[in-house]
């Protein structure tokens, strides 16, 4: 077993449990909760055949709970997985215009933003210059204010335009009212 490293256990169980007394919750008569003396929770968890398992270490006297401890972590993790299957991860959309964008790409990319952030995502629209094309830096900036103002429904400016090298760009996120996405 040299050279693995073995996780430290989030629960103490049975010998680990090193308080005079426990309170046991969850047993399945009236006796066998509420506080106890600690070696009498290990006997009883032993003639079960299961494992005494403190849940809550901050209480005084500590929370124990005598369950089969690889259940008990099984359908812990089970619920974390839940939990995280019913998180929605924000995500950064980007989108690119030039300077001169026409008004056909503008309204084509004013789509593609309105789905982003009815999903649920932040969008982040650019203006590129390029060459000598930086000279236009207030097109950009009207480009990139009016592409705001036409999400104003569904989406509200988290960062005005700014200039950053040869890029212009505008951070929109989706306004809190919306529905959420499935």
């Amino acid at each position: 077993m040299a050279g693995r490293s073995r996780r430290k256990r989030l629960h103490r169980i049975n010998n680990e449990i090193a308080v005079p007394e426990v309170r046991i919750v969850g047993g399945e008569t009236e006796e066998e909760n509420g506080v106890m003396n600690t070696r009498k929770a290990l006997l009883l968890a032993e003639s079960r055949s299961m494992d005494l398992v403190e849940i809550n270490a901050a209480q005084d006297p500590p929370i124990c709970r005598i369950i089969e401890y690889t259940k008990f972590k099984y359908e812990q993790s089970k619920r974390e997985k839940e939990k995280k299957k019913k998180q929605h991860i924000v995500e950064m959309k980007e989108i690119r215009f030039g300077p001169n964008t026409d008004s056909h790409d503008f309204n084509f990319k004013l789509n593609h933003a309105r789905k982003f952030l009815e999903e649920g995502n932040k969008v982040k629209a650019f203006v590129h210059f390029r060459g000598r094309s930086i000279v236009y830096t207030d097109r950009g900036k009207v480009l990139l204010l009016e592409f705001a103002d036409e999400l104003s429904d569904i989406g509200k400016v988290e960062m005005l335009p700014k200039l950053e090298g040869k890029r212009m760009y505008i951070i929109l996120t989706p306004k809190a009212g919306l529905p959420k996405p499935k």
